[in-house]
């Protein structure tokens, strides 16, 4: 089995297993461990209501060294006090003393329903169970990917190499989410392990641009979680010289994380809640960069849109009516859209396109709408997904 999980670059191990936290005996709790210690970045959520996990990270991230993350998944975490910050803090000291490090060179994650507290008992016995599985094989990263699920059908991971002169850096990684995905400056649950040898800084500076160009476009139902944490460890392993400022070496790892992040963003969309197709929304001739990326998003978001997609109806005329309502400057008489190559409104008229040929593309697994605002030359776009009846069973259903 080739090694393409969060253990394929060096000097990391993983576990996953069920510790009885899902009342369907699923996978839902994993470790990801660097016994020589990482240095780490993450980005959270900016929902201002924010889950114990996140609380507790966002204090143990500014460690200078990070051994481990300990995640649980059929449990959020969040809106439960004070009880809440001490069962996280709990999970980082547990953790740890397994480790033989401090609480605070542990972060912590967990994804699940909201409002209910961990059921301590078998958290504790989880992680002590998972401590002694610890493992670099392929099956063991596999295993850690598959504990951090929810409502995902199937696991999601990807894997890059980049050569840094002789060097050659491995990034690996794994993401949870299907729905409650509209990121900001974080998305659902992402876990990226790389050997690269890099600041601390700049780690963090690369982290952030990665997802601001992948993951934080991508939209299903609009609204991020309580809970949106993405990790990044670097173990520094790889034998590169080190990157400590924005060099080419430093500029090719972003571009490899960059990519890795985007194939995660399709893995995600394609798999989110009852969607069976995703569109990239590209929106050009812009004023503003702002009004690119609001008019992209206003698409990318539209409920209407999203179920004609799902229809494979090629109805743009709720592409116009988004773009129009986004409150963004544009001129009527230059608007143009089309569908991949396809023109199906063009300077602010409807073309004699093939009916056919639109329900075509937009029939497709993937496809990209382009509009052009005719004010400018700034742009942006936005991934999206189709909403099927599917979507609102699963939703309906989530906590009964």
């Amino acid at each position: 089995m080739v090694n393409q999980s969060v253990t394929a670059p060096q000097g990391f191990m993983a576990v996953g297993l069920a510790s009885g936290l899902k009342v369907s005996g699923k996978s839902d709790l994993g470790l990801l461990v660097c016994p020589t210690g990482a240095i780490a970045a993450a980005v959270f959520t900016t929902n201002k209501i924010t889950s114990a996990a996140v609380q507790v990270s966002r204090e143990h991230i500014k460690s200078r060294r990070t051994y481990a993350v300990v995640v649980n998944s059929g449990n959020a975490n969040a809106c439960t006090g004070k009880q809440g910050l001490a069962d996280a803090r709990r999970m980082c000291a547990l953790t740890a003393k397994h480790l033989s490090v401090e609480p605070q060179e542990v972060l912590v994650a967990s994804t699940g329903i909201i409002g209910h507290h961990l059921p301590m008992e078998k958290v504790t016995a989880g992680i002590d169970q998972a401590a002694a599985l610890l493992s670099g094989s392929p099956e063991a990263g596999l295993a850690f990917a598959h504990a951090v699920m929810t409502t995902d059908t199937r696991c999601k991971q990807a894997y890059r190499e980049v050569k840094l002169a002789r060097a050659i850096v491995r990034i690996a990684g794994t993401v949870k989410g299907a729905g409650m995905i509209g990121p900001n400056m974080a998305t659902t649950l992402l876990f990226i392990t790389t050997d690269v040898a890099i600041s601390k800084s700049l780690l963090g500076k690369a982290l952030k641009e990665a997802i601001g160009g992948s993951l934080n476009r991508l939209t299903v139902d609009g609204h991020q979680s309580t809970n949106d944490t993405a990790i990044l460890l670097a173990s520094r392993m790889a034998g590169n010289t080190e990157i400590t400022g924005l060099s080419a070496s430093y500029r090719k790892f972003l571009a490899a994380l960059t990519d890795l992040c985007t194939d995660l963003v399709r893995q995600m969309a394609l798999d989110a809640e009852g969607a069976t197709r995703m569109f990239q929304v590209v929106v050009k001739g812009a004023g503003t960069k702002t009004d690119a990326t609001k008019a992209a998003r206003a698409v990318a978001d539209y409920s209407l849109f999203k179920c004609a997609v799902h229809g494979g109806d090629p109805n743009w005329g709720r592409i116009i009516c988004a773009v129009g309502s986004s409150g963004v400057k544009l001129k009527p008489e230059k608007l143009s859209c089309k569908l991949d190559d396809l023109y199906v409104f063009h300077n602010g008229a409807p073309t004699d396109f093939d009916a056919k040929d639109a329900s075509r593309i937009i029939s497709q697994r993937e496809f990209v709408i382009t509009v052009d605002l005719g004010v400018g030359r700034e742009s942006d776009f936005y991934y999206g997904c189709d909403l099927s009846a599917e979507y609102v069973h699963i939703n309906a259903d989530y906590h009964t």
